[in-house]
């Protein structure tokens, strides 16, 4: 490679680096995710997206407006062929501290997963209650994950066509137990970027053989449909993103969202469901007789 062509691709790669930063640093202040004196844990799974995560938050870290401690956590789930050495061997040479779980959960979704099922749920769940519960019992306040704009997108359409509900990843969140605040830092970068990210830093990813191993052909559909409409449509996966916070209640039909009932209410005059139904059965009965 000639000398311009190694000055380019190190003008590109620091291009990247400040915007992948820039981006991390705008949904932490947009979210509130980080304040003084935070303990986060970093869920380092030891792919690209965990790995951006700790390196960003690492240079945010340096220069931030507030002290905050950054420790990194990583579940050994037992599988055949895992490298012991690889996370703690990265981890030590970059001064991070860090605690590595162990925890066979491989056997467990091996055992109760059937053979040919996707084993990405259970293993999931099983991980996710692993680190919960440390980060709890070591009085971490926030937990940081890795996923992306991507995956949020990805999210909130594998949700409206397979789970019929409107939900997608929030940045922040407290999780179902009430026990941890759950952040996203990377929620605004885009996955293309960051696996580009990945690439220039050279990080030690580690295989996965559970759900890593698998394609989940519901997000992998969602995935092509996504990247078929940016080559079409530069900018609408972008737009996805943005309206979900940008949310109208009142132009929804969520019940529990929006007082559609008291909506030009006149008190009394106001029906229940009940009587709106009694009157329906009423008139079919009106109409069964007259055929």
């Amino acid at each position: 490679m000639s000398p311009a062509a190694v000055r380019q691709q190190e003008i590109n790669a620091n291009k990247l680096n400040k915007r992948l930063r820039r981006q991390v640093g705008q949904a932490i202040a947009d979210y509130q995710m980080i304040e003084p004196g935070d303990r986060i844990m970093v869920c380092l799974s030891g792919g690209k997206d965990s790995y951006t995560l700790l390196d960003l938050l690492s240079q945010l870290q340096a220069k931030a407006p507030v002290d905050f401690e950054l420790h990194a956590v990583h579940l050994d789930q037992k599988q055949p062929g895992y490298d012991p050495d690889t996370l703690p061997r990265y981890l030590r040479s970059i001064g991070m501290p860090f605690t590595i779980l162990q925890q066979d959960t491989y056997s467990v979704v091996k055992r109760v997963v059937p053979e040919g099922r996707t084993m990405c749920s259970l293993c999931s769940r099983l991980r996710r209650g692993n680190l919960y519960d440390h980060a709890f019992a070591q009085g971490f306040s926030k937990i940081a994950l890795g996923h992306h704009r991507d995956d949020i997108v990805e999210t909130l359409f594998l949700n409206l066509f397979h789970q019929a509900k409107l939900k997608a990843m929030p940045p922040k969140l407290r999780s179902d137990d009430g026990r941890n605040v759950v952040i996203r830092p990377l929620a605004y970068c885009r996955e293309d970027d960051i696996a580009g990210y990945a690439a220039l830093k050279r990080f030690p990813i580690m295989p996965c053989n559970l759900c890593g191993s698998q394609e989940n052909l519901q997000r992998k559909a969602i995935k092509s449909m996504l990247g078929e409409w940016e080559r079409q449509y530069p900018g609408r996966v972008e737009n996805v993103f943005r309206a979900i916070g940008d949310v109208s209640p009142s132009q929804l039909a969520d019940r529990n969202l929006f007082d559609f009932a008291g909506l030009g209410s006149r008190g009394d005059a106001r029906l229940s469901a009940a009587d709106w139904l009694r009157g329906e059965a009423a008139v079919a009965e009106v109409e069964t007789a007259a055929s």
